[in-house]
């Protein structure tokens, strides 16, 4: 929250269903979640399509969120990976890059947390290694964290 506050950007990414909430999450915040704010900066490195393939058949596909993020991520804003097992290289190598440029990184993960868990500031771990429980929490910790965000730019607004 204080990234956005501080005028930096959300960036978010996942493969598969993760890829879907990271869009899902960038989506609340730059259009609205549940109250009127302003629009906030934030980017899903899922959605190119071009992008993605570039990097994954010019470099390798573990690469495709990082060369975005060596591309976009600036010191003081946050990258979010989302990853159900912990160990989507495509997502660790984000998170590393993210983290090396000055982010602060966050891995939404399964209960055992893999490598993801040991890259990123903060985990948050979904207490289960069901694919499908796992990714129905990781939703509602989208939500929260969205919840919260619209508090404090609520609040901002009517000040």
């Amino acid at each position: 929250m204080s990234a956005l506050q501080g005028g930096g950007k959300l960036l978010t990414c996942g493969n598969g269903g993760s890829a879907a909430d990271a869009q899902h999450f960038a989506a609340e915040l730059t259009g609205r979640y549940r109250r009127e704010r302003r629009a906030l900066p934030a980017i899903a490195l899922t959605t190119d399509s071009s992008a993605l393939t570039c990097i994954g058949n010019d470099y390798a596909f573990e690469e495709v969120f990082a060369r975005q993020a060596q591309a976009l991520v600036q010191p003081g804003d946050v990258l979010v990976g989302i990853t159900t097992s912990g160990n989507s290289g495509n997502v660790v190598r984000a998170l590393e890059v993210a983290r090396e440029r000055g982010a602060f990184t966050i891995a939404l993960t399964g209960e055992n947390g893999g490598r993801a868990a040991q890259t990123a500031h903060l985990t948050l771990q979904a207490p289960s290694e069901r694919t499908a429980q796992i990714q129905e929490m990781h939703i509602l910790l989208i939500h929260v964290l969205c919840e919260t965000i619209d508090d404090a730019f609520v609040e901002d607004r009517q000040a």
